[in-house]
């Protein structure tokens, strides 16, 4: 019988080069970089087109996508995020790591931490949207290309993120 090996981490400055190397190829072939919250958006302005097609062509913000003759779904986010989801998928298959599994400390019940979660997640889709971008659109792309919005979204990113760890590290650590 084959016994599974345990998964060694990869060392961060590798996966940092790799990541770089992605933008870059990102950038080459696709014209644009990396993101994930645009296809967010994407799906929820084709969802609202097909369940409220009235009120898509009188609304300011979706009017734009539904006379527009390409579906909203028809993008390179949703196309990235969807590779991204397979990939991750066939990764953790292949590995033998495929498992419903909830992250947490002993000090949280599972429950309390799918809540923590979801609140987090919102909250930070709310940001991204008023950012326009997430930590790899705004923040990763905006600062392989020098943006100063680059910088500003990620220190506001990873700012937040370290003065907020104080208020929650006790159901952690």
């Amino acid at each position: 019988m084959l016994e599974k090996k345990k998964w060694k981490y990869m060392n961060p400055y590798f996966a940092g080069t790799l990541l770089g190397l992605v933008l870059l190829a990102s950038f080459y072939f696709a014209g644009q970089g990396l993101g994930a919250s645009g296809a967010g958006k994407k799906v929820v302005v084709t969802s609202v087109i097909a369940v409220a097609p009235g009120y898509a062509e009188n609304s300011d913000f979706y009017k734009d996508f539904a006379a527009s003759e390409h579906s909203p779904m028809y993008d390179w986010l949703v196309f990235q995020v969807l590779g991204v989801l397979l990939g991750g998928f066939l990764s953790g298959a292949l590995a033998g790591r495929l498992t419903w599994k909830v992250e947490r400390s002993p000090k949280i019940s599972r429950r309390k931490r799918l809540i923590f979660a979801v609140i987090g997640g919102m909250l930070f889709g709310f940001g991204a949207q008023l950012a326009k971008g997430c930590t790899s659109g705004a923040a990763l792309s905006g600062m392989a290309t020098l943006a100063l919005s680059g910088f500003v979204a990620m220190v506001g990113i990873f700012g937040t993120a370290f003065m907020l760890s104080f208020l929650f590290k006790k159901l952690w650590v």
